[in-house]
């Protein structure tokens, strides 16, 4: 597997995406965040909720607070098809199964170049959100929390990566996926306050 093929499909992958090879979970709400030192959203998660790999080699947490409606961050972020209109990285998005996200939800989107189908894992409608999927050996597990705040929403993602390509390019990988999720959350606080009128 080429590095800069893997870098590039990392980059692209941010948050509400995730890469994954093999296995994957991991889906994450729409729910902004404030910065990647935020306390994890996960600190609230409860038994049963989708978690990301806490032991793998790449793992990356971003926070952003948005200040638009949950209802309107929400729908943003689990409106797959649309993900093109507004995260310039993916080009398409086309859902398997019809109607809102839920668990088993499959929907197929390429980026950069690089073909990904995603399996839902989990939807705690305006709080959670789970999904994975396989792309050129790397599991990768995406989670996304939604807080609302009496400031706005704070939104957090966090993702995990692991694989034999991981493990080859560990700091390749962890900058793209940073770099990558990184983007993924500013574009969703852009188009959410737009949205907004914000």
């Amino acid at each position: 597997m080429r590095i800069l093929t893997v870098a590039k499909f990392a980059a692209a992958t941010t948050s509400a995406l995730l890469l994954a090879t093999g296995t994957a979970y991991a889906f994450s709400d729409d729910k902004p965040t404030t910065s990647a030192t935020a306390t994890p959203a996960r600190a609230t998660a409860h038994t049963g909720d989708v978690q990301i790999d806490h032991d793998a080699p790449v793992i990356t947490r971003e926070n952003i607070l948005i200040h638009a409606p949950l209802h309107t961050i929400w729908k943003i972020q689990t409106d797959v098809e649309n993900w093109p209109t507004w995260q310039p990285k993916v080009d398409v998005v086309v859902k398997d199964t019809p109607g809102r996200l839920r668990p088993g939800s499959v929907f197929r989107w390429t980026t950069e170049g690089l073909s990904i189908t995603s399996t839902v894992k989990q939807v705690d409608y305006g709080k959670r959100l789970a999904w994975g999927g396989p792309a050129q050996g790397i599991t990768a597990v995406h989670v996304w929390t939604f807080t609302p705040t009496s400031d706005g929403v704070l939104v957090h993602t966090e993702e995990s990566w692991t694989g034999d390509p991981v493990t080859a390019n560990q700091a390749a990988l962890q900058a793209a996926l940073d770099n990558s999720l990184h983007n993924w959350v500013n574009n969703l606080k852009h188009e959410a306050e737009s949205q907004a009128g914000k």
